[in-house]
């Protein structure tokens, strides 16, 4: 699985001659969001005349050089990183996305996946609007235009709000003003911060931190923040949604030093761990991770267990995103290039080992298969997550249904799958415990299959 995107903006006063240069700081703010998104990434400054911007395929200090940066200047920005969901890996689908029209300037950053992305497309396509790219957030884009040319700013956002369908966060500068929305139902996750000379929005809160910023509030669902001359203002969208979270923000996708709704990720998945070692205890000798996104959920379960924490596996950290697996027969040097046994740990013991989720199955039984290799007596899986059963189009790139192994399959079938001894997924209702947000605050779709909202088809998401 993959998250779609990260999203941040900057504004600080013009007034402010010690205020910090606000491209600098976008780009530190998206490195500290790389999780989110290694495929593309953009910055967008508006130096008081027109605005600029740097985009580019790759990750985030291989995109940017510091004179380029040097070159943005202005008192107002916003960036992004980019993971595909809508819309090919290529360059013109990187954001922000940037529009000239006859009163200003725009730009536009966005995570999440609209659900009737198409049939806004297709509209606007009849009135003559051409579109460039493939992605969904140029729609929103052209839609705001539209807007624009008729309404007021704020309520040209609440317009668009009310025709779109499926989950955003979205940072939006037009001319000098910054922007921050929130789709109705909160599904991705979007904060305000405070930082030196001005204000931060950003998708988690560790792009804050970063800025030696401090963390005000999350954006609520259906609000419009805007950011000008210094001041603060919040609006809210005509109509209300049920809130509904996304649960995999918490198990697997933010980093866990984030603070998300007021929960610090760490701790949730802590007790994640603590929720699995009292549904699904077992005799064992180490209870190990499968680095990194299962490192604090073992740490919870071995000190609930009393089993000890002990690595097994070691995660090689640079083998970057442009890895290219060379051929089947290279496929188990592949996967020890990716992450390795540390054998002596593991040599003779029956192990407990803890992952966030399980997809389509291969990568565990793989994992699986190279710890009895290393000469493990027992290979007990315990699964952070329910079994994903259906998929997602709220924005994570995530198998579609045929490939999801819990789409059809028994959890014993799935344990002889991945050739483990025995096999433990965390229930909803530990899960929701973990969490600690009420159920009906949460998107649980991938594990139920209902949705909080109308699924057009099941095509919505590429």
């Amino acid at each position: 699985m993959e998250e779609k995107c990260g999203v941040v903006g900057v504004s600080v006063s013009p007034d402010n001659e010690s205020s910090p240069d606000v491209a600098h700081q976008m780009y530190y703010a998206l490195y500290a969001l790389q999780h989110r998104g290694q495929e593309s990434t953009g910055i967008a400054v508006y130096d008081g005349t027109t605005i600029h911007s740097i985009k580019g395929m790759g990750l985030v200090p291989e995109v940017y050089i510091k004179d380029d940066l040097d070159n943005l200047s202005g008192n107002v920005g916003i960036g992004h990183v980019r993971y595909s969901t809508t819309g090919d890996s290529r360059i013109e689908n990187c954001q922000p996305f940037v529009v000239n029209y006859k009163n200003g300037c725009i730009a536009l950053a966005h995570n999440g996946n609209l659900t009737n992305g198409q049939e806004l497309r297709d509209e606007l396509e009849s009135e003559g609007h051409i579109f460039v790219t493939e992605s969904d957030t140029e729609v929103i884009v052209h839609l705001l235009v539209k807007k624009l040319l008729t309404y007021d700013t704020i309520e040209s956002l609440k317009k668009v709000m009310e025709r779109l369908e499926g989950s955003y966060s979205l940072t939006v500068m037009i001319d000098s003003m910054l922007i921050a929305i929130r789709d109705p139902f909160g599904f991705k996750p979007l904060c305000i911060g405070e930082v030196d000379g001005g204000y931060v929005v950003a998708s988690e809160s560790v792009a804050i931190d970063t800025l030696n910023g401090k963390l005000i509030r999350d954006v609520e669902p259906g609000e419009i923040v805007v950011f000008r001359n210094g001041d603060i203002e919040s609006y809210r969208s005509t109509e209300q949604k049920k809130i509904s979270h996304c649960v995999f923000e918490y198990i697997y996708f933010a980093r866990p030093d984030s603070i998300i709704d007021g929960q610090l990720v760490y701790r949730v998945r802590e007790k994640i761990g603590r929720e699995l070692a009292k549904e699904h205890p077992v005799e064992a000798d180490i209870v190990s991770p499968v680095p990194d996104s299962g490192i604090t959920s073992a740490v919870g379960y071995a000190d609930t267990s009393s089993i000890k924490y002990s690595e097994g596996l070691m995660k090689n950290r640079y083998i970057g995103r442009t890895f290219i697996l060379p051929g089947q027969s290279m496929r188990e040097t592949a996967v020890r290039l990716k992450m390795n046994t540390i054998s002596q740990n593991i040599s003779g013991k029956k192990i407990i080992l803890i992952d966030d989720s399980i997809v389509r199955g291969t990568t565990s039984k793989r994992i699986i298969n190279m710890i009895r290799g290393a000469g493990a007596k027992e290979v007990h899986a315990r699964i952070g997550s329910p079994p994903i059963i259906a998929p997602c189009y709220m924005g994570i790139n995530m198998a579609t249904r045929e490939e999801l192994v819990a789409s059809d399959r028994k959890i014993s079938e799935i344990e002889e799958l991945i050739d483990a001894d025995s096999l433990g997924y965390l229930s909803i209702e530990g899960l929701i415990r973990a969490i600690g947000i009420d159920k009906n605050k949460l998107c649980l779709g991938c594990l139920t299959g209902v949705y909080p909202l109308k699924i057009h088809s099941e095509e919505c998401e590429s």
